[in-house]
């Protein structure tokens, strides 16, 4: 059935793709990549900002109020998991939605950040640049922990998580499973 609409995915991988190109560029240290470190972190901030945007109007699975759930259900989720009974989501699971809030606010941070040391105000201020550069790798530890959730989902459930993001397309709910 079809899940992930087509901005969705497209805002998916544009947003990896700039997050990565960026760290990329900033671990060049290069005069030349400079510009291109920085205008991938001002397009993470366009790319955040209209997921976010999406995320209250979008269709159902990109909607923040079908994955977003409290810490109860959360927590619960965990625990099946770590027992091995947890149920498959055909939207994100509770892990995988906080976790699309982590990567949000993070590469918002590290793009804000990033944009202010540049500014009048805080060009060459240490304590700015040093967030900068611990929202960027901590952006990227977290990305790794998604990819690794990815894979363990994808595995432990027989379906491919990221070809879904690609096509759109995952297995329709059987028993048990969460709508």
């Amino acid at each position: 059935m079809k899940v992930w609409d087509r901005f969705v995915r497209v805002a998916h991988w544009s947003l990896a793709a700039c997050v990565l190109i960026a760290w990329i560029a900033a671990r060049l240290k290069l005069k030349a990549a400079e510009p291109v470190h920085e205008w991938s972190g001002y397009a993470v901030l366009l790319v955040v900002a209209l997921r976010l945007l999406w995320g209250w109007i979008g269709t159902r699975y990109a909607r923040f109020d079908q994955f977003i759930v409290g810490p109860k259900r959360t927590i619960a989720y965990a625990g099946a998991m770590l027992r091995g009974s947890e149920p498959r989501y055909v939207g994100h699971n509770p892990l995988g939605g906080w976790m699309i809030v982590a990567l949000l606010a993070t590469g918002a941070a590290a793009s804000l950040s990033g944009w202010l040391s540049i500014t009048d105000r805080f060009w060459g201020v240490e304590w700015v640049q040093d967030t900068h550069h611990v929202l960027g790798d901590a952006l990227i530890v977290l990305a790794a922990f998604h990819v690794a959730g990815v894979a363990f989902t994808s595995r432990r459930q027989g379906e491919n998580l990221a070809a879904a993001m690609v096509s759109g397309v995952k297995r329709a709910p059987g028993p048990g499973d969460i709508p």
